[in-house]
């Protein structure tokens, strides 16, 4: 899909607020809210918009520990019967397959670091599992949606 500039407006405001009334972007978009409707349907419908979703702060659910785990595995055989164990771990928020030293990367959450400890052994008992190695986020300082002003007509 080709995105023109009223698309980009109109993702930049969503983005910036999901709950954006429509037929407020219609005013600041300079067309009407029939008009929105259908542009953001479409925009579902290609899959440009994957969704909305809702935002909660982990720490203020008393997820204490946010950390990076890189997980090497044994064998690229072992890579679907991996992945497919990662998503039974409910701590675990985003999986990469990623070049470089690792085969996964993981975002988790955890109370504390001795719920930490029990996740990591979790991973590391995973068939295939050859190694592990943790980061642990001290402050999350930006985190943002994909930057749409640089797309061009």
């Amino acid at each position: 899909m080709t995105l023109d500039a009223i698309d980009r407006k109109i993702l930049k405001q969503l983005i910036k607020n999901a709950r954006t009334p429509f037929l407020e972007i219609a005013r600041d978009c300079g067309i009407s809210g029939a008009a929105i409707h259908q542009r953001i349907r479409k925009l579902n419908e290609s899959g440009v918009i994957c969704g909305s979703r809702l935002i909660v702060d982990p720490r203020m659910l008393g997820f204490d520990v946010c950390a990076y785990i890189g997980i090497r595995i044994e064998s690229a055989k072992d890579l679907d019967a991996t992945q497919e164990a990662l998503q039974n771990i409910p701590e675990i928020v985003e999986c990469h397959f990623i070049t470089g030293s690792y085969s996964l990367f993981v975002k988790l959450y955890c109370l504390d670091n001795d719920h930490l400890m029990q996740v990591i052994n979790t991973l590391q008992s995973i068939p295939g599992v050859a190694s592990t190695e943790t980061r642990i986020s001290l402050k999350e300082t930006l985190h943002r949606q994909v930057y749409v002003d640089c797309l061009k007509d």
